[in-house]
């Protein structure tokens, strides 16, 4: 089977791998799963052993039509459509999701699924080694992509997958992320807009201390700045990365103000 390179497609068919990176999702015989780009369908076989039914959303026309014939029987339904498109209040609550996606849609997928009106209750990805990294990063190394995904779940890592267990292999490895939702997210809807804001201000000049990307950000003093990281216990001489979700939060509530 030819990839698709403006897919990102490279396929793994190690199948203790495969039956790992199921086993992380911790499907059982009543969960629905929605696999997003099944491919051709190597996960798919190991998630349809252990859920209830898999819903497939699969964005090239020739895989879609050949994965149905590979599972005669089973409780497979087969999308053909571009996951970003796709009516996820269709799904039973507290669905899961598996996925192998190229690095290029990884935020546009985990930014669809954490803030639909039906997020799943968990989002295990293989993904490029460093996106992982930087999804569950810590402060220090925090950025837009990790507070963004931190704030609606608990982000933890898996195995990683080097290259040469994809055909053809990818130049960098891949890495298992699990996405374990939280109940509700750490700010509330109303605040998120403002939350955005600020996170975005802090982090569009990343070599700048806090005080001088918040004003030019925000469009405020730096004297202002720093009144209010002080009000906030943050110090106007960190960068962004250091901040943890929990500092952000204090800063936009004393911004809010």
């Amino acid at each position: 089977m030819p990839t698709n390179k403006s897919l990102g497609q490279h396929w793994l068919k190690d199948r203790l791998v495969l039956a790992g990176i199921a086993d992380e999702a911790g499907i059982t015989s009543n969960d629905t799963v929605l696999e997003i780009g099944p491919g051709l369908g190597t996960l798919t076989s190991e998630l349809l052993r252990r859920a209830k039914n898999v819903i497939a959303v699969e964005l090239d026309k020739n895989l879609a039509e050949k994965l149905p014939g590979q599972f005669p029987g089973k409780n497979l339904e087969v999308v053909n459509q571009d996951i970003l498109t796709f009516d996820l209040t269709i799904l039973p609550k507290k669905y899961i999701v598996v996925a192998n996606v190229p690095y290029y849609i990884t935020s546009k997928i985990i930014q669809l699924l954490t803030t639909s009106a039906n997020p799943p209750k968990k989002i295990v990805l293989l993904v490029q080694k460093e996106v992982a990294e930087r999804l569950a990063a810590e402060p220090g190394d925090m950025s837009i992509l990790s507070v963004s995904a931190q704030l609606y779940a608990d982000v933890t890592l898996g195995e990683v997958v080097p290259a040469a267990y994809f055909t053809p292999p990818p130049k960098v490895d891949s890495q298992v992320v699990i996405l374990t939702m939280l109940t509700a997210p750490r700010v509330a809807e109303p605040m998120q807009k403002a939350f955005f804001q600020v996170v975005k201000a802090g982090f569009s000049a990343r070599r700048k201390k806090l005080r001088s990307s918040l004003s030019s950000g925000l469009r405020i003093s730096k004297a202002d700045v720093e009144v209010l990281l002080e009000e906030s216990g943050i110090s106007p001489d960190v960068r962004a990365e250091t901040l943890s979700i929990n500092d952000w939060i204090r800063l936009v509530r004393s911004i809010s103000r």
